[in-house]
């Protein structure tokens, strides 16, 4: 037990290097606050078109959504940074992991928005059109809010795993949470600040985590 604690709990290590820590989160947390709304908004748009059933375009976007949810997204990431230079588009950290993770989220979100839509009966946007609304104002005043509730259980979930994939971004060295605890633990010499990282991870997620399971026993039981 005494070497556990030395190794996984050494107060003296984390008193060192708490502020870098500090660091990291302040990072995952701007970085969760900005990638998640983009994606969401762009899976929304993508699902909104397809909800109108334009035959030239539902393809193209069914495309789009099966290639961004294929494709790994630390690839991604690694072509965003690493191969737009090469066509004359120098992305910065931030700005690169952001990419990647929206348009990759983006199309989970995408799909899930989809599947809420169709839930809602033809007739909802039939009687919306009906009353002079056009095909946008009945999509976001009319589908859209009875759709959110078929799929509030997933799009949390989606949001939980989103928030824990921004980790990828150490590839790029953006110094986010996991980054600044491999570098603290690289300092150190000890594997306290990857704890540290790890329980911090748990005390910002697990609230989320409690929702998405809350939701979930929701949508059983009005099954």
């Amino acid at each position: 037990m005494q070497d556990f604690i030395a190794n996984f709990a050494n107060l003296e290590s984390l008193a060192r290097i708490y502020p870098l820590l500090l660091q990291g989160l302040e990072v995952t947390v701007l970085l969760s606050l900005v990638t998640v709304p983009l994606a969401v908004a762009l899976g929304l748009f993508v699902a909104v078109l397809y909800s109108f059933h334009l035959r030239f375009l539902n393809p193209l976007l069914i495309l789009w959504v099966d290639a961004l949810r294929a494709f790994p997204v630390l690839v991604l990431l690694v072509l965003v940074f690493y191969g737009l230079p090469f066509v004359g588009i120098n992305l910065p950290q931030f700005a690169a992991a952001v990419l990647a993770l929206a348009l990759n989220s983006g199309g989970y979100y995408g799909e899930i928005f989809r599947a809420g839509i169709e839930a809602v009966p033809r007739g909802q946007t039939e009687a919306a059109r009906s009353t002079g609304l056009s095909a946008w104002q009945a999509a976001f005043s009319v589908v859209l809010p009875q759709a959110v509730r078929h799929v509030l259980a997933p799009l949390a979930g989606n949001t939980l795993e989103l928030i824990k994939t921004t980790s990828i971004a150490t590839a790029v060295a953006l110094p986010e949470l996991l980054r600044s605890a491999r570098v603290a633990q690289e300092t150190t010499y000890n594997p306290t600040p990857l704890t540290a990282a790890a329980l911090i991870y748990f005390l910002l997620l697990w609230p989320l985590t409690r929702l998405v399971a809350r939701l979930e026993r929701k949508m059983v039981a009005s099954r």
